[in-house]
């Protein structure tokens, strides 16, 4: 559906079970780090208390301070896909709250990325539904419009696209498209392998340690 306010394109499909699964057990640092550290989300702050956040990208960008298409994004949406709002950063008005929460959750939504502001901030900790916004606000939001539904967004700096894999716990959110998630897990597999090793050399007490080492050695800072 289009017109001169909106324009609204098909959900996107969902990532497979398995996939979703795998990313469970990983930290977003160590997806970060298969990501060559430049991408993912920047500046939101988590507002529940530990649940893990993956899903699809189910992608909203609207005007700031108006929420009317995430009405139509949750009506829309399966479970299993997390809401990402473009909201121009914005955060004098707040775009969702506990009762869009609370639906949200019966519709089986996954969480909510937002670059905009939540209000009934309590809400979102004692359900622990995932959740990662600007900032918070008492103000609530227009309904008029304009926006857009499942386009490319920008997120704290990241480029979400409708489909996209989505992962967040206490270190932040990142966001990857589906058809690379295989190889960010076998990259994933690698680097925490690495950390296993480089754990159980610390736990030597050893001084001198070669992963230490590797790094100074570059810059001929090795002895």
């Amino acid at each position: 559906m289009s017109s001169s306010e909106f324009n609204i394109h098909p959900p996107p499909a969902l990532a497979p079970s398995e996939i979703v699964e795998a990313l469970r057990q990983i930290v977003t640092p160590h997806i970060s780090d298969s990501l060559q550290r430049v991408s993912g989300v920047v500046g939101l702050t988590r507002y529940h208390r530990s649940r893990k956040l993956v899903g699809t990208a189910f992608t909203v960008k609207t005007r700031p301070g108006d929420n009317l298409l995430i009405y139509k994004a949750l009506m829309d949406m399966s479970p299993g896909h997390v809401l990402v709002v473009d909201g121009g950063a914005d955060t004098t008005n707040a775009l969702v709250g506990e009762l869009i929460m609370l639906y949200a959750q019966q519709r089986g939504c996954a969480g909510f990325v937002l670059d905009a502001a939540i209000r009934d901030s309590a809400a979102f900790f004692e359900a622990d539904f995932p959740c990662y916004a600007r900032g918070t606000s008492h103000r609530g939001p227009y309904k008029v419009g304009p926006g857009t539904i499942n386009v490319p967004v920008s997120v704290g700096g990241q480029v979400v696209a409708p489909g996209d894999l989505v992962v967040g716990d206490e270190d932040g959110v990142v966001s990857f498209p589906a058809s690379d998630a295989r190889r960010i897990l076998d990259a994933v597999a690698r680097i925490a392998a690495n950390e296993s090793r480089i754990k159980d050399e610390i736990a030597t007490g050893a001084r001198d340690q070669t992963w230490l080492h590797k790094v100074l050695a570059a810059h001929g800072l090795g002895e």
